[in-house]
């Protein structure tokens, strides 16, 4: 097989922080990230072997996870409280493939910007820092 069909794919939030047990975050039409990065270090010296460049790598930086909704002021109120908080939350993707593969992160939502066209459905695209390391397992 080539590949995966996206459809299924769940965002959810956890209900209490710290607490291990999480809700969806519901009505979500897409999401991407974590957009995972690490530094490089350029080590390049005079005697670099052939004049080629060297480096080493040095800090990870989780990066950030995005996400489009189908707005709902009430159904998405509890990621207000998110924002107005200066702590990580527990968050997680799971995939809809047969082993749930899932990234569970910490993070903390930077972005969040509601639109409300004439002509059609509310949504809101939503930005969230990664805090720390983001782990990919499976729930199965």
């Amino acid at each position: 097989m080539a590949g995966r069909d996206g459809f299924g794919v769940a965002l959810e939030r956890e209900a209490t922080p710290g607490g291990g047990d999480y809700e969806p975050v519901g009505s979500m039409t897409n999401t991407s990230g974590p957009t995972t990065s690490r530094e490089e270090i350029d080590v390049t010296a005079h005697d670099s072997p052939d004049g080629w460049r060297e480096f080493i790598f040095g800090l990870k930086d989780g990066g950030e996870v995005s996400a489009d909704l189908n707005y709902d002021p009430v159904l998405h109120d509890p990621l207000t409280e998110d924002y107005e908080s200066s702590e990580p939350r527990g968050y997680r993707v799971i995939f809809p493939d047969p082993a749930q593969t899932t990234w569970t992160f910490q993070a903390g939502l930077t972005g969040f910007e509601p639109e409300a066209p004439f002509d059609d459905k509310l949504s809101a695209s939503l930005t969230w820092k990664v805090s720390g390391k983001p782990v990919l397992s499976s729930l199965a």
